[in-house]
């Protein structure tokens, strides 16, 4: 006799003749399970109640048989009895062993995925095809959700071999319902487009709106009616409540109506507030942070600023779960509301352990230095977040976040685990380049900022220009010693011919010998300060005709008894840096500030006396939550100059020391080093002189007034800068994110950005040409003049390749003079603006 699940509601009958109504007892001496497949019988068998030796009867195979259709792995169940042997007939049900989306274009499968997850339908478990029905509408409410009403959904199984099918759900989407109209009714203190103004659904969008989006979903219109109540809340209406809310649909589903009914109430006025519970004796402290006051106005936001304000001060006390409520108690009369806020800290929770994962390269160590928050200490949301901020300030660290585990069989205690990704730290280059900067090159160097894991810097490269050759080594340890003082050191070697065209600067060659030993120190979280010591064996040659600017120069400096025309120089430099940085990573930083001050002075005894300072200050300020959209201004300064005489001469700025502008990395939309005073000559002019006793006539050298002015140009491009003993460059840049899409880029950042800035001489005396004719004394500007800057705006990319940061710019200079040489594209390699 059959044994089915449809007879379990009634009777179950099991016997020999199948027609007995109820089945006998009997001592169950087998039981046998047949048509398994994928599950195996010792699977099986834990769902079965009952066991060889049992006394098997009505009751206990009903049991049974729900038992084993409760495990979900069978679709049919039939029992028989043979003698005295229990036969449990079974069919499995089909494995699913893909997935597939046919027709989905609006929504995303990993969505889809992840509706079907919260059904337990994915790939490697069992189908009950019962349930393709509610699959089917679950999908389509999903779509109706996000406004597609006319969206159906097939679910279509295909059988493969083994039991095991082929689920393909086929979508045919239709178009989103858009939102016609929204109408808010009853609301007289605020107007329909001040209310409507705060939500984020949108209709009859002007045509400039492109970007914008007014299709109705679901979710997004229940948050806008969130962000009403939270508006009306935060300025005091305690009472506000939006009462009913009506969506009505055209007869094709295209379009929506929606309707809101609110009652805005009066406004309310705080009367006191008072706190419960254990404030675990920082109950003045906790009162002194809590912004509201009696006889303001009633403030939500203000209320919930309040609560997170005392979970975060409890947090850095080490009560990491602090629950905080705020019972308001409403008089309608006088309309006040007085607050009590309930205070229960919870348990005061310790770090037993901190690990870090995915940091493969960069040794634990590494990171652990950067720790503010202490193993066997008290946790703190403070000290977590402080290193959080120090570990994301790395250069080779793209992004760190951390987790707290609460600890199963101690509950006061947790472990801190930070999960790190890094950037490439380094690079190897070697071959051939090309640059705007640069021109052709050679290259061969190794830069690792984070050498073999230690977090130190380590720097190897060997670069032949069109103008240049440089092999440098340079060796910074952040820590050498544990409380963080840093110690860096560089030696290098260059020759620099000035005369090609890509330098745009004077015609001479330089060549230089320098080595230099910094050690820093922090001053507390967020600044240091170092000190260096340097010297620098520069030797100048092969002077073209000088200009007026190098005529002064070489003038003071040089020997007249070298016959060889060079200018060579021996520094002592001295060196003090203080630095300071908030900025919320080392690369690519979205919220924060950083300075930068710096003096450097060659000391007595030196061949050329000077001084250098240079200031900047650069801020990001996040316009969005996710950080996607950042202001960023940067304004920097510097003065130069030389002090002390020798020989009746006062020493002068060298000229390797002046500040120039111009390029990508100073001042975009300029060629490199055209910003600031231009080179030019002042020639004497010859004129006819009285004729002699022979009657020749000879030349004479006529007066100034009569010389001639001429600036300095190179291949018939515009006029070369000199640099100046002073500069002022400031940025205005907005940060925005890559077009369609949804997430942060960590490797490229686009930008809109304005430059504006000059160089000036402060040492440069136009009245010294006073005595020129006007013509050529018009050839001339008035270079001590800091109001003549430039300007400039465009577009930006920044990219963290593997080769280093790149830099490409688009810009069009917005004021400029006649004499400045322009350039429309510019990229720089090595770092980012």
């Amino acid at each position: 006799m059959t044994i089915k699940r449809s007879v379990l509601a009634s009777a179950i009958a099991l016997g020999f003749s199948g027609q007995a109504s109820a089945i006998e007892d009997f001592i169950i001496e087998d039981i046998q399970v047949n048509g398994l497949q994928r599950v195996a019988l010792g699977a099986s068998l834990t769902y079965i109640p009952v066991q060889v030796g049992d006394n098997l009867n009505d009751f206990r195979l009903t049991q049974t048989i729900k038992s084993l259709y409760s495990s979900g792995h069978f679709d049919n169940i039939e029992a028989y009895r043979d003698g005295n042997a229990l036969i449990i007939k079974v069919s499995e049900r089909p494995t699913i062993a893909e997935i597939e989306f046919d027709g989905n274009k609006d929504v995303k499968e990993e969505q889809l995925q992840t509706n079907l997850d919260d059904q337990n339908i994915r790939v490697g478990e069992p189908l009950d095809k019962t349930t393709l029905t509610q699959l089917e509408k679950g999908l389509e409410d999903f779509y109706q959700s996000i406004g597609k009403y006319n969206a159906s959904v097939t679910a279509k199984i295909s059988h493969l071999p083994r039991n095991r099918i082929k689920l393909t759900f086929e979508f045919v989407e239709g178009k989103a319902a858009k939102v016609k109209q929204i109408n808010i009714v009853g609301n007289e203190l605020y107007t329909d487009e001040k209310l409507l103004s705060l939500f984020e659904s949108k209709y009859d969008l002007p045509w400039w709106q492109f970007l914008s989006n007014d299709r109705y979903q679901k979710q997004t219109f229940s948050g806008d009616i969130e962000k009403l109540e939270s508006f009306y809340k935060d300025q005091g209406y305690i009472r506000f409540s939006v009462d009913s809310s009506q969506v009505a649909l055209t007869p094709n589903k295209e379009q929506v109506y929606v309707t809101l009914n609110v009652k805005e109430g009066e406004k309310y006025k705080l009367k006191d507030v008072s706190f419960i519970g254990d404030l675990v004796g920082l109950d003045k402290a906790i009162e002194a942070i809590v912004p509201l006051k009696s006889g303001d106005f009633y403030s939500a936001a203000a209320v919930t600023y309040s609560e997170e304000t005392i979970t975060n001060y409890l947090g850095a006390f080490g009560y990491a779960y602090p629950e905080v409520k705020t019972i308001p108690d409403i008089n309608d009369e006088t309309k006040e509301v007085s607050l009590t806020m309930s205070v229960t800290p919870g348990k005061r929770i310790n770090v037993r352990r901190i690990n870090f994962v995915g940091n493969s390269v960069t040794d634990d160590e590494v990171l652990r230095r950067e720790l503010r928050q202490f193993e066997g200490s008290w946790l703190s949301n403070r000290m977590l977040e402080a290193s959080k901020a120090r570990i994301a300030r790395l250069p080779y660290v793209e992004k760190v976040e951390f987790e707290t585990i609460q600890l199963a069989n101690e509950p006061d205690q947790v472990d801190v685990v930070f999960n790190v990704t890094e950037r490439p730290s380094g690079s190897f280059t070697a071959g051939v380049g090309y640059g705007d900067l640069t021109g052709l090159s050679l290259q061969l160097g190794v830069q690792q900022e984070n050498f073999l894991g230690t977090g130190n810097s380590v720097g190897i490269s060997v670069n032949t220009y069109s103008y240049s050759k440089q092999v440098s080594l340079s060796f910074t340890d952040p820590y050498f010693t544990v409380d963080g003082v840093s110690l860096g050191g560089s030696i290098g070697y260059s020759e620099i011919n000035y005369g090609n065209s890509y330098s745009n600067s004077e015609d001479y060659e330089l060549s230089r010998i320098s080595t230099r030993l910094t050690l820093g120190y922090p001053l507390n979280e967020t600044s240091r300060i170092s000190y260096g010591v340097g010297y620098l064996h520069n030797e100048m040659s092969n002077f073209s005709q000088p200009s007026e600017q190098m005529r002064d120069f070489y003038t003071v400096y040089s020997d007249p008894e070298d016959k060889q025309n060079q200018l060579i120089f021996d520094n002592y430099e001295l060196s003090v840096n203080w630095m300071r940085s908030t900025l919320n990573r080392g690369l690519f930083p979205t919220a924060g500030s950083s300075q930068n001050v710096g003096m450097k002075v060659a000391i007595p005894g030196s061949d050329a006396q000077f001084y250098k300072f240079t200031a900047e200050d650069r801020h990001y300020f996040p316009l969005s939550r996710d950080h996607r959209w950042v202001f960023m201004t940067k304004a920097s300064f510097g003065y130069a100059n030389g002090y002390g005489s020798f020989d009746g001469n006062d020493y002068i700025l060298p000229i390797w020391e002046l500040f120039r502008a111009g390029g990508s990395s100073t001042m975009r939309g300029f060629e490199n080093n055209v910003v600031g005073p231009k080179l030019f000559y002042r020639q004497s002019t010859t004129g006819i002189g009285v004729p002699d006793a022979s009657g020749e006539t000879g030349e004479v050298l006529l007066g100034p007034e009569f010389d001639t002015i001429t600036k300095y140009t190179r291949g018939g491009s515009a006029a070369i800068s000199n640099g100046g003993n002073a500069q002022a460059l400031a940025t205005l840049e907005l940060i925005f994110p890559i077009p369609f899409t949804e997430e942060e880029s960590t490797s490229i950042r686009p930008s809109v950005f304005m430059d504006i800035g000059n160089v000036w001489d402060t040492e440069f005396d136009y009245e010294r040409y006073g005595n020129l004719s006007l013509t050529e004394l018009n050839k001339l500007d008035d270079y001590s003049d800091p109001t003549r800057y430039r300007a400039s705006a465009g577009m930006s990319v920044q990219w963290i390749s593997p080769m280093g940061p790149i830099v490409f710019s688009f810009s069009r200079p917005l004021k400029r003079f006649d004499d400045d040489d322009t350039k429309f594209f510019s990229f720089n390699i090595g770092q980012t603006f």
